[in-house]
């Protein structure tokens, strides 16, 4: 370690740092009111992104209100699956599983074309209200999935969880597609219902149906604010369980599931916590998906978009809530922005898996740890630790030594 020269000033004694450190440092300064109200700013700022319609960065090609709307529900995912890849470090090649059961649940409850009514009137779940009364139903029932699934496989690790969790994706997908007395089989169901609010003459069935596509507040700005909302309420859900007992298990079964077992964790207990929480998180984005698009089909669920949803977690730096939200915006906008490109007479949106490939190529070379990678910090009274520790150094540095002729500062 170098021994620091007094003869130069500490702040050009301090190691050179980025951009993104500097970020860092200014908002932990931040008192907690302070980063409420930025946040607060910075959340209405991207809600009405949409509304204003950038020339810049709105979409050409295809509805920049629509695409946002994706945006969001993808964002959702990749939260669900930060916490089990990002924060307890399982595998899960099959994520897209979860996503199917909360959409399918939503269809067979409210589709006119589901087979599992005799009648039209699905009672509940039939009126203005069902897409709502749905969604508690869709979080359950996925994270009992969530626990069927996990009980037998979480005492596996590493590759063969892998393999296991991208199994069960396929099951999922295969058993929509050929239980057709149950899911209708690859037709698919449509007529799902969606929260009926807003109705007028020019829009009968609400803000959030697909006929309402025209003007400046289209459908898919109305379920982009409805999925921006459900992200804040994860956000703080999930950010409240990382500060907690359960969170500090995730992070030492993710650092080292030995020495956490050894420590007297009981890894597989909380291993299941977040296999259910993380599938109840895909639950709640199936539904979003299956209330927007109003049709749901096999062909949704497939491993491509497992990967997808993955991509979006690795981009954007496991273990950081804010960071996989940036990668769930890069793998929908960035498909959703070169779509209307031509080059040679051909779009640059049909070789959007080659950007994606190319994209985490780099990305593994030069920034392995993804674009916004979760600091190893005290997770519990962090920023009083951190506060109490910066008064000291100040002190420390603000005292004179002895070879001035001062008394020296005993610990």
């Amino acid at each position: 370690m170098t021994t620091p020269d007094p003869a130069v000033p500490a702040a050009d004694q301090a190691p050179r740092r980025g951009i993104g450190d500097a970020i860092r440092t200014w908002w932990d300064r931040q008192s907690r009111p302070a980063q409420w109200g930025i946040g607060i700013i910075a959340f209405v700022l991207l809600a009405l992104l949409p509304v204003l319609d950038p020339p810049l960065i709105s979409t050409t090609a295809t509805n920049f209100g629509a695409t946002m709307a994706q945006f969001a529900m993808v964002a959702l995912i990749a939260i669900g699956l930060n916490v089990v890849v990002g924060q307890t470090g399982l595998l899960d090649l099959g994520y897209v599983g979860f996503y199917a059961v909360g959409a399918y649940v939503v269809a067979l409850l409210t589709s006119p074309a589901s087979p599992i009514w005799d009648s039209s009137d699905h009672g509940l779940f039939s009126g203005p209200w069902a897409w709502i009364a749905c969604i508690p139903l869709a979080i359950v029932i996925t994270g009992i999935t969530g626990v069927i699934l996990g009980t037998p496989t979480l005492r596996v690790r590493g590759d063969y969880l892998a393999i296991v969790t991208l199994g069960f994706g396929e099951i999922v997908r295969l058993l929509a597609d050929n239980l057709k007395e149950v899911t209708n089989g690859p037709a698919g169901l449509e007529g799902i219902l969606f929260p009926e609010l807003g109705t007028s003459g020019d829009n009968p069935d609400g803000v959030f149906s697909t006929q309402n596509n025209s003007g400046t507040l289209s459908y898919g700005i109305w379920w982009y604010w409805l999925a921006l909302l459900l992200v804040v309420i994860v956000l703080l859900f999930v950010g409240n369980l990382e500060r907690s007992r359960v969170g500090r298990s995730w992070i030492a079964i993710r650092e080292d599931e030995d020495a956490a077992e050894i420590m007297g964790v009981p890894t597989f207990k909380y291993k299941l916590w977040a296999f259910v929480i993380g599938a109840g998180i895909g639950g709640l984005s199936g539904a979003v998906y299956a209330g927007q698009v109003q049709y749901v089909d096999p062909k949704a669920f497939t491993v491509i978009n497992s990967m997808l949803f993955l991509c979006a977690v690795v981009i954007g730096g496991q273990g950081n809530k804010l960071g996989v939200i940036v990668g769930a915006f890069v793998i929908v906008y960035l498909p959703a922005r070169v779509q209307g490109i031509e080059v040679g007479g051909q779009s640059l949106g049909d070789f959007k898996y080659l950007f994606f490939g190319l994209a985490l190529v780099a990305l593994m070379i030069f920034r392995p740890q993804g674009l916004f990678p979760a600091r190893a910090r005290l997770i519990t009274f962090g920023r009083q630790v951190y506060a109490a520790a910066q008064r000291v150094g100040d002190v420390i540095r603000r005292e004179p030594g002895p070879a001035s002729g001062q008394k020296e500062i005993t610990s």
